[in-house]
């Protein structure tokens, strides 16, 4: 799933290959894509593209008083074409789900892996109009959000911290693979709850946070959109990495796997050396 480092590379590499320039259609290909019917889709024919946002994981094209809200969700992604196909895309069991036309004959794909089908595309007047942008939290990255207003965040939680640091209502942009990378770097369970955190953790947790991220997005500072997964898989250190050895201590990454997900984690670094059971209800084995 893209998360917030990869969505603000694409929304770099958008801003520099599509502000000022006109969309001469936008071609829904896959029904379940779009998620908004008024104003209808071709109300973007003919306007040009005045600036490219990023509100966590949602891509914010935002043209003549118009945002097209893109959400890539799991398996989506932004495909960039100098030069697009001739004549309309077809609906069919590919993994297109919607095209962007320029008038100078580039644009972009949407594309979605798989059978579940949840990347989403809203076209509104107004981003708070869309109840995935309206319920937000902070982006960990803004320039405001210090530690304070991130211990403020976490004041009263019950969650487990992997938990509580995927929530997009606490805060934006964070999914299942930077979590995983953020504890490790904090040298946390993901399971640790929240209440237990004591300030000096807080105060390790927050930078973790933000060091995790912001190196990530350094990583994909000026990459195009095509070379942005590569990037991210090649970056991370322990998610998706079980089998290996840990890159800090050498221990062997471990998993837990749920019924749609998995996290990864070193217990040597994390967890005190002991390994988390392998079930929904996880914990510590004794």
């Amino acid at each position: 799933m893209p998360e917030l480092p990869e969505v603000e590379a694409l929304r770099e590499f958008l801003d520099a290959n599509l502000v000022g320039k006109e969309i001469a259609r936008a071609l829904p290909v896959a029904v379940s894509v779009l998620k908004t019917y008024d104003p209808p889709l071709s109300a973007l024919d003919g306007t040009t593209v005045a600036a490219v946002g990023r509100h966590g994981k949602f891509l914010d094209i935002e043209t003549d008083g118009l945002h097209l809200l893109i959400h890539l969700a799991r398996a989506g992604w932004l495909q960039w074409r100098d030069v697009l196909p001739s004549g309309p895309p077809r609906p069919g069991k590919g993994p297109l789900a919607l095209r962007v036309a320029l008038t100078g004959g580039d644009g972009f794909d949407l594309t979605e892996a798989g059978t579940t089908k949840r990347l989403a595309v809203h076209l509104v007047h107004d981003p708070a109009d869309v109840e995935g942008v309206a319920r937000l939290g902070p982006d960990p990255l803004a320039d405001g959000f210090d530690r304070d207003a991130f211990a403020a965040l976490l004041a009263g939680e019950r969650r487990q911290l992997k938990g509580a640091l995927r929530d997009q209502s606490l805060i934006a942009g964070i999914g299942n693979a930077y979590s995983d990378e953020i504890l490790h770097a904090a040298r946390m369970s993901p399971f640790k709850p929240v209440q237990n955190l004591t300030d000096e953790e807080i105060t390790t947790l927050y930078e973790a946070m933000r060091t995790t991220l912001g190196e990530a997005v350094e990583r994909s500072h000026g990459l195009a959109a095509g070379r942005l997964k590569a990037e991210k898989k090649s970056g991370l250190r322990v998610h998706g990495r079980t089998g290996e050895p840990c890159p800090v201590c050498g221990d062997t990454i471990r998993e837990v796997s749920f019924s749609d997900s998995s996290l990864q984690y070193c217990p040597t670094c994390q967890t005190g050396g002991k390994p988390l059971a392998d079930r929904r209800l996880s914990r510590l084995l004794k």
